[in-house]
């Protein structure tokens, strides 16, 4: 399989962002947004596993990556509203998103926001709010609130790792360590607070976009209670559980993602 090709794409006068993008540059857009302090990077098992019959886009976010690192604006609704931007920058009308994690938080938002924008709606390891959850303990949260450039590798070692339930390939691992540690320390403060601050249990119901859940049984930090409140508010909405999985089950079972999403896409077709 091909490398993706990579781009950088302005979205804004401040914003620049990493993208890397593979498929029939014709085909129906799917646009892969990753997950807390991630990069386009994470996706690249999922680009290589998902059919070159979608024009398939991963996005590193502001702050992430080797895209634009502003000083402030690293809340949910600053990441979705990048998006609008780059997707007309791409001309692309409408795409299915996929949404990992923060992710998920964002693609969710952009499907409330932009419903034009959103033709259907993939959430991997779906959260609509941090407030609460106990995987993100206090520990974990001072630790980030203390954290000064550069950001230890060994903390994001641990974090990363923390999100596993099965092994992964050690290169792909030590390329996720790498990229999250491009992220300055006011981003891991900045992105980590809004998610705790956003909860958007109450809006999904609005959600108009054809929806699938992707979540791994073995998840530490989305419990299958929260997904199953998810997917029986969203309208329509159903969930597809990987055994044995964890936080990232792109990560871990990269074609079986793929097949579940193509699936699901394929049954819900996206528009250019």
């Amino acid at each position: 399989m091909p490398n993706p090709d990579v781009t950088r794409i302005r979205v804004s006068d401040e914003i620049v962002l990493d993208c890397a993008e593979r498929g029939d540059p014709q085909a129906p857009a799917v646009l892969l947004v990753h997950g807390y302090t991630d990069s386009w990077r994470s996706y690249e098992p999922l680009l290589a596993a998902l059919p070159a019959t979608y024009r398939v886009i991963a996005v590193s976010q502001r702050g992430h990556g080797d895209s634009h690192k502003p000083d402030a604006g690293f809340g949910i609704d600053d990441l979705a509203g990048d998006l609008p931007a780059l997707m007309e920058r791409c001309k692309i009308a409408s795409a299915a998103l996929i949404g990992h994690s923060m992710g998920s938080m964002v693609a969710a938002r952009l499907a409330l926001t932009h419903p034009d924008r959103v033709h259907a709606l993939v959430l991997i390891g779906a959260l609509a709010t941090l407030n609460g959850n106990a995987a993100i303990d206090l520990p974990f949260q001072e630790a980030v609130a203390a954290m000064t450039d550069p950001v230890p590798a060994g903390f994001v070692r641990e974090f990363q790792e923390s999100t596993l339930a099965r092994p992964v390939e050690p290169e792909f691992l030590d390329t996720i360590i790498a990229e999250s540690c491009k992220v300055p320390a006011r981003v891991w403060r900045q992105a980590l607070q809004g998610m705790i601050d956003a909860d958007l249990g109450p809006e999904v119901h609005r959600i108009t976009a054809p929806t699938r859940l992707l979540w791994g049984d073995h998840d530490g930090i989305c419990d299958h209670a929260s997904q199953t409140v998810l997917a029986d508010a969203i309208p329509g909405a159903r969930l597809t559980v990987f055994p044995g999985a964890g936080h990232a089950p792109h990560w871990e079972d990269p074609t079986g993602t793929a097949a579940a999403i193509a699936a699901f896409l394929d049954a819900a077709p996206v528009t250019r």
